[in-house]
């Protein structure tokens, strides 16, 4: 009787293990379901604000586009005036005095 009462016992022991390690088997993998779900809540979130940057990336260059064909027809309108500085420098030296002071631009 006492061998079949330690026998006994030691098969319970053995249950019990198994039974802890199962239930801590399913709180870890509740734990790890937990963070999977938050990170893949994280990923949504980075996606929508990743998707927001690149339409405001997109209308950025639009604009930038558009500024440099600005600048560009407004340098084709621009008239060079390096041969009326060079009159201009050829008549204050014809006609200027000399003893007045040179103008300073």
């Amino acid at each position: 009787m006492k061998l079949l009462k330690y026998v006994l016992g030691f098969i319970t022991f053995i249950g019990g293990v198994f039974a802890l390690s199962a239930s801590s088997k399913k709180k870890g993998k509740q734990e790890f379901d937990t963070k999977v779900k938050e990170n893949e809540e994280k990923v949504k979130i980075v996606q929508v604000k990743t998707s927001q940057v690149e339409k405001e990336k997109k209308e950025t260059k639009k604009q930038v586009s558009k500024a440099k064909k600005k600048t560009t027809s407004t340098k084709k309108q621009v008239k060079d005036i390096s041969s009326a500085e060079k009159t201009v420098d050829n008549f204050e030296k014809k006609y200027r005095k000399r003893g007045r002071p040179k103008k300073n631009t």
